[in-house]
């Protein structure tokens, strides 16, 4: 079985390595840029993103599209800033056996999910999305580590959970695509805020604190979303928020951190966008019907 993963960055790179290592397939590796393609072919270390990782026989790396998208099973590891431009190039070329899997975190600019943008390309039960406690660095090299992926249809998650899981990266699956998402983006700005915490000194207790207001105001939103409330406190919410806030790996806190200390974000191994992060014209609105809330002194206990 062939396996492609669109976008050679950190986790597309882990992701191709451990189906070939782990998990026995022979992987299509697309990068964007041509050179960068022939470098890790080359080399079989994608020194850019993820040094010291060998990269495995059984991962073909190539910069042409048609020639990744001759497997049927399609896993997109790309920046939630480019997943609009790789749809629209992705498109003309599909066909009707193509399945998609989504490891992206983030949302569009206009605050859509990554599952609703590949739905202008493919049918919702077609597509699948992971997400949860997933440091790349970790995964690549071998350690241990669970996911979650989510689907409309409960046959496509079963068949992505028998793909990508490997003895150490142990997958579920789960029916709740929004929540899942969700979680996946919104926790990416809660460390952000665990970072500066981190960078402030303000302590332990302080960034437990700020964690886990973070962590309900993830469910408010989710819920008010159409998410359920269980995604939050599952591995795609509080699991991936623990990792990310906590982790020194973690891009997101490490800029949150630099952010506080008063370093330039463009310095150092920070320099490349926070994961799921890019700057906005205006705010997205909040949601107009959460229906729990926590913010009256008088109602603290419900948090």
């Amino acid at each position: 079985m062939t396996v492609t993963v669109l976008q050679a960055g950190s986790w597309g790179t882990t992701l191709a390595t451990i189906l070939a290592r782990d998990g026995g397939k022979d992987v299509i590796l697309w990068a964007r840029d041509p050179a960068q393609a022939k470098e890790i072919s080359a080399r079989r270390e994608n020194r850019k993103y993820l040094a010291g990782i060998r990269v495995p026989d059984r991962v073909e790396v190539t910069a042409d599209l048609e020639r990744a998208l001759a497997s049927d099973d399609l896993v997109v590891a790309a920046p939630s800033r480019g997943v609009r431009e790789l749809r629209d190039r992705v498109k003309p070329l599909l066909r009707a056996g193509h399945r998609l899997l989504s490891a992206t975190k983030g949302l569009a600019d206009d605050g859509r999910r990554m599952s609703q943008i590949w739905a202008e390309a493919f049918a919702p039960e077609r597509v699948a999305v992971l997400s949860g406690p997933n440091i790349s660095r970790e995964i690549a090299a071998g350690l241990p580590a669970p996911t979650v992926i989510a689907s409309a249809d409960p046959a496509m998650a079963r068949h992505f959970q028998a793909l990508v899981g490997t003895p150490m990266f142990r997958v579920y699956t789960n029916a709740d695509v929004v929540g899942v998402e969700l979680c996946g983006a919104l926790k990416n700005i809660i460390a952000l805020g665990a970072g500066a915490v981190d960078g402030m000194g303000y302590g332990e207790n302080a960034k437990a604190g700020f964690v886990t207001r973070g962590l309900a105001e993830i469910a408010r939103y989710g819920f008010a979303e159409g998410a359920n409330p269980l995604t939050v406190a599952g591995l795609a919410g509080f699991g991936d928020l623990i990792a990310t806030c906590t982790s020194k790996f973690s891009r997101n806190r490490m800029v949150g951190e630099m952010l506080a200390k008063g370093v330039p974000v463009s310095s150092g191994s920070a320099a490349r966008s926070p994961r799921g992060c890019r700057p906005r014209r205006r705010p997205m609105a909040p949601p107009r019907n959460a229906e729990w809330s926590c913010r009256s002194p008088s109602r603290r206990t419900s948090c």
